[in-house]
């Protein structure tokens, strides 16, 4: 699958283990955790190939009223369930465009790009 980045500093979180390690305060493993899941993303075929892997746990995001507008996003964990880092994602068409309606059911098993908005602690948002 291709990886697009939102900006410059989320694509260096995910490529860059040094990098990766600051930003998640200095845990290696999440670090290490997070470069697997960006791997994982690239070696997949398609985004059904994440979805259906019970430990990514994949789910889409709700806006909560925090000015968020998350519609069309959604989350794999970095490391586990019980871990508070989360990679955030955009599934994007053959002309990297999001899908609107963004409907999962019917567009994983075709979506071979995504875009990484960010690497988010979900406890500090």
């Amino acid at each position: 699958m291709k990886i697009l980045y939102y900006d410059s500093k989320t694509e260096e979180i995910c490529n860059d283990l040094k990098k990766a390690t600051k930003y998640m305060g200095g845990n290696k493993q999440c670090a290490i955790s997070l470069l697997a899941r960006i791997n994982a993303l690239r070696a997949a075929d398609v985004l059904k190939d994440i979805v259906k892997m019970p430990q990514f746990h994949f789910h889409k995001l709700e806006n909560k009223g925090k000015n968020n507008n998350l519609e069309g996003y959604f989350s794999i964990d970095v490391k586990t369930r019980r871990d508070k880092w989360r990679v955030i994602l955009e599934p994007l068409d053959d002309d990297e465009n999001p899908f609107i309606p963004c409907n999962i059911d019917e567009i994983a098993k075709k979506v071979r790009i995504v875009e990484i908005r960010e690497v988010s602690n979900h406890y500090d948002e």
